[in-house]
């Protein structure tokens, strides 16, 4: 299993993700990405599930239209782990890829 991040880890890879904060009432870290339309913000979703499928980590997200928030947390951990981290930093770099987010 996957050990949790301190709290100090966590804030030092939070201040290496971009756009990612932690989420408010649990341990977990979060992120909305706006895209320029439904397409872009649905092709950052089936790129973004793909990493997820080969890391076997998988993200809780929703999507509406242009916009799609993420949240990132290892459930059987009890928080923020390396997987997190390397799942978000993923998501940012597909994100670029996709347009605007």
């Amino acid at each position: 299993m996957t050990q949790r991040l301190s709290a100090e880890a966590r804030k030092q890879a939070l201040s290496e993700l971009s756009g990612w904060t932690e989420t408010a009432g649990r341990e977990a870290i979060g992120r909305t990405f706006t895209f320029g339309d439904f397409n872009q913000a649905f092709g950052f979703m089936t790129r973004a599930a793909l990493v997820a499928e080969k890391m076997n980590h998988h993200p809780e997200w929703k999507n509406v239209y242009k916009t799609v928030e993420v949240v990132l947390s290892t459930h059987d951990a009890g928080g923020v782990t390396a997987l997190d981290v390397e799942l978000a930093k993923a998501m940012n770099a597909i994100a670029r890829q996709a347009g605007p987010g």
